[in-house]
């Protein structure tokens, strides 16, 4: 009979468990004592001794050892993991376009592959996108300036309607005292600030999903002559991702069409 190699106590020892107790000049607690075992492992020996079984018992449930089994199990480990992913991912709109809009910052690499004259220079693209509506800009640094310039001059000069709050990371580039630029620039707007949840980008879900679309939809790609013309070719995608792409979020309906229906509703009372 094979045993494993950690076995607390052996054939041998569980005869000799039998025997002292047997004396009656052992106690359950000094047998647990002599073999460093629990008194519920001794009283254990002692019912399968009264039967004559001083051997381990092999384990009856041969499920385990199926891979039947084991395909099931996975099966709703995988299963759980989806459901768990699902209300973490659980997709929100706000009640009003404006209500919040979410900012980040991906630095793009440009790749040879794009034909710059310099591929290995990185730009920035800050984004600001909501679900009615979504704006970027390639910038040349990650300041507080270049995000105030892209908040005043690409969204604010462009968005139709009041943006009351804007989300981000915690970043240096969005978070400051009052002379910050950025937090000066949202102040003079009456624009709010909310921030994600520390190492938390996740919260930063539709922002991050923007940028990977427009990472594998344009930017991997595109061909580009020079950097005025990857200037022109973001705007076009922008254009075609508010305007022509169908969004699930939004019913397979696109940003520019909940734009209309909202502006177009009836006694619609603008915030």
């Amino acid at each position: 009979m094979n045993m494993h190699k950690h076995i607390r106590l052996t054939p041998l020892d569980r005869q000799e468990l039998w025997q002292l107790y047997q004396t009656r000049c052992w106690k359950v607690s000094q047998l647990a004592e002599r073999f460093r075992v629990s008194r519920p492992t001794i009283y254990a020996v002692l019912k399968r001794a009264r039967l004559k079984e001083f051997f381990p018992r092999d384990s009856t449930n041969q499920r385990f050892k199926t891979i039947q089994y084991g395909l099931k199990r996975l099966a709703k480990v995988e299963q759980s993991i989806q459901e768990r992913l699902k209300r973490e991912a659980k997709r929100y709109n706000k009640s009003y376009p404006g209500e919040l809009v979410h900012f980040d910052t991906k630095a793009c690499l440009c790749s040879k592959a794009n034909h710059l004259p310099n591929p290995g220079n990185t730009c920035l693209s800050r984004l600001m996108t909501s679900p009615e509506n979504s704006y970027a800009a390639i910038l040349p640094d990650k300041t507080q300036n270049s995000a105030a310039w892209f908040l005043t001059e690409t969204v604010i000069a462009q968005c139709p309607y009041q943006i009351d709050y804007v989300y981000s990371d915690n970043g240096k580039e969005y978070k400051g005292t009052d002379s910050h630029a950025f937090v000066k620039t949202c102040k003079m707007h009456g624009i709010g600030q909310k921030f994600t949840q520390i190492n938390r980008s996740q919260t930063n879900g539709k922002a991050e999903r923007v940028i990977r679309t427009l990472m594998q939809m344009w930017h991997s790609h595109t061909n580009f002559k020079d950097c005025t013309d990857r200037q022109i070719q973001l705007g076009r995608f922008i254009n075609f991702y508010n305007t022509v792409k169908p969004h699930k979020s939004l019913n397979n309906s696109t940003p520019y069409e909940i734009l209309q229906q909202y502006f177009n509703q009836p006694l619609c009372k603008q915030p």
